[in-house]
């Protein structure tokens, strides 16, 4: 069953070792833990709807808070202490796309505001009602699912837009085909979710982010359908895929998708190495992407998380014997860890290692064959549980990332931490910031910094640190030629900072493209263009 207030499937539990616990109060100072509301406390706070009972939606108060929030950490805090704010007077669960041309055909009878909802993962407050005079009507698209059809001579599958990973790969892998989209969410994202946000999976470097693999499908609008058929390449103008890309809600409706896919690699693996230093281990990832080894995966830890993921990882015993290995090979205090993936079949595999083994050792690299690599496919969904533990233990975790050109990655790096380390200084607090370069490109990286800091006495406060050191990252972001998101999209939290990043002009096109759509404004009123 899933957590009504936290991360996830409730029998999953990612315990923090005692050494993790530990490590966090040598850095931060002792825990700090709020008391949590019960989900009786968090019921009775529902107001009444401003809606009657309707065939097309639910008024339970409960449908209701379970879709009042996503998962940033101002939706933690807001669940946590059971006053989700805002609440949706009704949730929609569609099951057709003639469903959905009711729901919007109700919403310009009635004035109703629209919100469509995939897996509820949001971490930018794509999904959270608005503070609106108009009754809100969040559409949870959960029961549109399934695989509707797979043209194998071109590898096009066509799904409902509430697919979560699960449920897409099921359905593929059953038929010998994967889409390869694995984000940290996978197990409760949904496919039109990560179209809607401009999704990034763990293994782009082989199968591309979302916008490598939707091809094609139906926008519902109150302007009407908009279907974008698929082909290969097209120099018919503008691409109208981007439309629906990373429209978050604004536009219209996802009522269908097409995805490339491929089919199943007969061989996949993932190995861990480790670099004598920032420095070295920065030139090496660079060099890697650029010359196009063709791996699966990238993703290199600095020094600090590097040190943090060994200190979580339990098992003191065996950590400290690899640590006297690495560093009678050369890599000790300051080394990185690198995690890299090759998939494929076994002679393309083989030559993709040696490759990659030739070219990290030039740079000091300390190979340890698969057993990292095997751990980090095994748990790399299960980082977001650690949340809850670090709740427990009194610790607020939360991630943010960018992406910008190689020759600005390790001064952005470097003031974003910087930025974080730095916001809570007047109270006198400490922050524990880390970062990992997740995706590659031959430009440029991604930047994903995590944080974990000590809440404040009540949530207010804590809410109010969480602003500061938000804000002061994302103001370092935007100042210094990073975007403001790099594969979480743009919802709320992010939006009065994109008129920084695109300019009045591009800002100016989006509202007329919003107004085109929707004219009164009734789709998810506040994400991705500030009111």
């Amino acid at each position: 069953m899933r957590r009504w207030n936290g991360w996830g499937d409730a029998t999953t539990v990612v315990e923090l070792p005692a050494q993790g616990a530990s490590f966090l109060h040598e850095r931060l100072g002792g825990g700090r833990a709020l008391p949590d509301a019960t989900l009786e406390e968090a019921l009775a706070r529902v107001p009444v709807s401003r809606l009657g009972q309707h065939a097309l939606y639910s008024v339970d108060a409960h449908d209701r808070l379970l879709h009042a929030r996503g998962q940033s950490l101002p939706d933690w805090l807001a669940l946590r202490e059971g006053v989700p704010g805002n609440y949706p007077d009704a949730v929609a669960f569609p099951e057709t796309t003639e469903q959905v041309r009711q729901l919007l055909a109700l919403a310009h009878e009635q004035d109703l505001c629209l919100i469509p909802y995939g897996g509820g993962t949001s971490v930018a407050g794509h999904i959270n009602p608005p503070d609106s005079a108009r009754p809100v009507v969040t559409v949870s698209l959960a029961r549109m699912n399934r695989l509707t059809d797979l043209d194998e001579a071109s590898q096009l599958a066509t799904f409902g837009p509430g697919a979560s990973g699960p449920q897409v790969e099921s359905q593929l892998r059953a038929k010998g085909y994967t889409l390869g989209h694995f984000p940290q969410s996978w197990e409760l994202s949904t496919l039109g979710g990560w179209v809607a946000s401009r999704s990034s999976g763990q293994q782009s470097l082989r199968y591309g982010r979302i916008e490598q693999l939707f091809a094609g499908g139906t926008l519902e609008t109150f302007a009407g359908p908009l279907e974008i058929p698929t082909f290969p390449a097209s120099a018919a103008g503008p691409d109208l895929r981007e439309v629906v890309l990373g429209c978050e809600g604004r536009f219209g409706i996802i009522s269908e998708v097409k995805v490339r896919v491929s089919p199943l690699p007969a061989d996949e693996r993932f190995y861990g190495v480790f670099l004598p230093g920032w420095s070295k281990a920065l030139q090496a990832i660079r060099q890697l992407a650029q010359a196009r080894v063709p791996l699966s995966m990238l993703r290199l830890s600095n020094a600090v998380e590097t040190e943090t993921q060994l200190a979580l990882a339990g098992h003191p015993q065996q950590i400290a014997w690899l640590e006297k290995y690495l560093s009678l090979r050369g890599a000790g205090e300051g080394k990185c860890l690198l995690t890299f993936g090759v998939t494929g079949n076994r002679r393309q595999n083989a030559l993709s290692l040696t490759q990659a083994r030739q070219h990290l050792k030039a740079f000091g690299g300390v190979f340890t064959g698969t057993l990292l690599g095997k751990k980090w496919a095994q748990n790399r969904f299960r980082f977001p549980y650690l949340r809850e533990n670090l709740w427990n233990a009194g610790y607020v975790v939360d991630t943010l990332e960018t992406a910008t050109d190689w020759s600005n990655v390790d001064h952005l790096l470097n003031l974003i931490e910087n930025s974080l380390r730095d916001a809570l200084a007047a109270e006198g607090e400490r922050v524990h910031v880390f970062t990992h370069l997740s995706h590659v490109y031959g430009e440029g990286s991604s930047i994903y910094t995590t944080y974990v800091f000590r809440p404040a006495a009540d949530y207010p406060a804590t809410l109010a640190r969480w602003k500061a050191l938000k804000h002061a990252a994302s103001q370092t972001i935007v100042d210094n030629h990073g975007t403001i998101s790099h594969q979480h999209g743009v919802g709320k939290d992010h939006a009065p900072y994109l008129l920084r990043e695109k300019g009045a002009l591009a800002m100016d096109t989006l509202q007329a493209l919003s107004k085109h759509f929707d004219p009164a404004g009734r789709l998810n009123p506040g994400t991705l263009l500030p009111e």
